[in-house]
């Protein structure tokens, strides 16, 4: 099986931070990392698992190609936006 390619949105927050911490702590294998976040944070960029990783808008971000999609931005935000990233394929943590 081929490592996953993860979107983690809410990824400039504390619990998002913590996810990216765990993920690299346990060496969990993966091939992609998109973090997602509100306006105010999108193009800031994160070190995170060995690379740079530019955080998109959630506002205008496109979930294909993403296998695996952890929300941590809240309720309203996760209501609004897991049905987008299950719509496109991926699987809605």
């Amino acid at each position: 099986m081929n490592a996953p390619r993860i979107a983690i949105v809410g990824g400039t927050g504390a619990v998002g931070r913590t996810m990216l911490q765990l993920i690299e702590e346990r060496g969990l294998p993966v091939s992609g990392l998109r973090l997602m976040a509100s306006e105010r944070s999108a193009g800031r960029t994160v070190e995170a698992l060995g690379r740079t990783v530019v955080v998109e808008d959630l506002a205008t971000a496109d979930f294909t190609g993403t296998d695996i999609a952890f929300f941590s931005a809240g309720t309203p935000i996760s209501a609004r936006w897991a049905a987008k990233a299950a719509g496109a394929g991926a699987l809605v943590v």
